[in-house]
């Protein structure tokens, strides 16, 4: 076993200090066989409050570096967590129940941003527009927000903030990052490399607590934040975006889902169900990106099911640090609970269950595939974040559309077909800001992610991600000889 304990710590991380301002703490548990990993101390509004102001203050500094000084301290802090990548990854599987491979495939997936924003950094280019009037010069110039305010999820505790920090930092703003108290120890450890690798103080700050609610509407209500970065529910987002309002904030917000996985009867059905297996089952279907409805042509229907069947009977379910490991726990009593009232609701209205069904311990829940599935189950409309595979039948590709858009979501959608014309109907009738086509596997650095509908506003990641931390000023210089 790798010494991953050097990168685990119990307090907040501000102006470049460990620090904590409550007395009380809370047990990071793991989700495996629900052992305490650790005690973080409990921290809340207070802190986050002081986190702000010391990230204020080094706005000041931190924006009038050069981009040279900021590419190399990120490079810095990217080489940094590919060196302790064994031990971060443990972390992370630790806190989260994720399999170990999937942990370290999303270390190279995290700092790969860390990468990717520290080159853009050196490209964030303004305009020169021809004068309207002949004595006139105009420039357009890029400068950063402010401080920003990165609320996260548990699912993915570096990408997360990785994804939404990276391009602040390289256009020069300072952040205050508010993991989930699900998965803190992640985010600790990877503040603490950024640190080591000489990031001014005060410029990444990370507080630590349980009470979501406050922290989240202190960063929203603040003067002295700029922009609110959250990736979660769309009840949670809507809430921040209210919070936000009194000062008109920026807000990039990436939502629920309900992404659809359309087969229609010309595919190549086998690279269908692989796409299908690591779409659906990946991370024990706890992403935002997962498959949530399998939409499958009634002629290849129950081939289909049959090949999906026999292919997710072989997930290997176990402890994340087992290297043969593919589906982990659940990550808490909540999750557990809305699997089975998802099940027993699909039974109840004629859900025929082909696979699984079943709780394995009170942390696992079997790869379950539901045959028969219909508009009227719950997750025809809601989000399932677990290992359920529902598959509906439909007989049209005019069909197949509209069942893939009737939902309130629009964030990842996913087809699979060999006909070249058709590729060009459906992605663009399908209302999802990502459409993968004959690949269930989509997310990079280098690429757009996010949603429509609501499922969000804003972009992250790819040439187009530091937009939303930027704001435009046009400087119009007249009476020019």
């Amino acid at each position: 076993m790798n010494d991953y304990s050097k990168l685990i710590f119990e307090k907040s991380f501000v102006n470049g200090e460990w620090i904590n301002e409550s007395d009380s703490k809370f047990e990071v548990i793991n989700p495996f066989d629900l052992s305490v990993i650790g005690q973080v101390y409990n921290d809340d509004r207070l802190l986050v409050k002081k986190a702000i102001d010391v990230a204020h203050s080094a706005f000041k500094t931190w924006k009038k570096t050069s981009v040279k000084e900021r590419s190399i301290l990120m490079m810095k802090w990217y080489d940094l967590i590919m060196q302790n990548k064994i031990e971060i990854a443990t972390i992370m599987t630790l806190e989260s129940g994720k399999p170990f491979a999937e942990s370290l495939g999303e270390i190279d997936y995290g700092a790969n941003y860390i990468q990717w924003f520290a080159e853009e950094a050196k490209r964030n280019y303004g305009d020169v527009i021809p004068g309207f009037t002949s004595e006139k010069r105009i420039m357009v110039l890029k400068e950063p927000v402010g401080v920003v305010g990165a609320i996260t999820p548990w699912n993915f505790p570096i990408a997360m903030i990785t994804r939404k920090i990276a391009p602040a930092l390289a256009v020069g703003c300072t952040v205050v990052i508010r993991p989930s108290e699900e998965t803190p120890l992640t985010a600790l450890a990877i503040n603490y490399l950024a640190h080591e690798a000489g990031f001014p103080k005060g410029v990444i700050n990370t507080v630590v607590g349980t009470n979501a609610s406050e922290m989240g509407k202190e960063l929203c209500e603040n003067s002295k934040v700029s922009k609110i970065s959250f990736t979660g529910s769309t009840t949670v987002g809507k809430i921040l975006m209210q919070q936000c309002s009194d000062s008109l904030k920026k807000l990039s917000l990436e939502l629920g889902g309900n992404a659809p996985f359309i087969v229609f009867e010309d595919a190549d059905l086998d690279l269908a169900v692989k796409g299908a297996i690591s779409g659906k089952f990946r991370f024990s279907g706890q992403t935002c990106v997962c498959v949530n409805r399998i939409l499958v042509q009634e002629n290849v229907y129950d081939t289909f099911v049959e090949k999906f069947t026999a292919a997710a009977k072989n997930l290997k379910l176990g402890n994340g640090l087992d290297s043969e490991t593919q589906i982990g726990p659940l990550i808490n009593q909540k999750a557990i609970e809305r699997m089975n009232e998802m099940i027993q609701d699909a039974i109840s209205k004629g859900g025929e269950i082909k696979l699984g069904g079943n709780f394995v311990t009170p942390q696992f829940f079997e790869p379950t595939i539901i045959a028969n599935a219909n508009s009227e189950m719950l997750f025809a409309k809601n989000e399932i974040f677990g290992p359920i595979a529902p598959i509906f039948k439909f007989k049209t590709e005019e069909e197949a559309i509209e069942m893939a858009n009737d939902t309130i979501y629009g964030l990842a959608s996913y087809f699979y077909t060999k006909d070249l014309n058709r590729t060009w109907r459906v992605r663009e009738a399908l209302e999802y800001g990502i459409v993968g086509i004959n690949d269930g596997l989509i997310s990079s650095e280098m690429v757009p992610f996010g949603g429509v509908k609501q499922s969000g506003q804003g972009r992250e990641g790819s040439k187009y991600g530091m937009d939303y931390y930027l704001d435009l000023k046009y400087i119009c210089i007249g009476n020019v000889e």
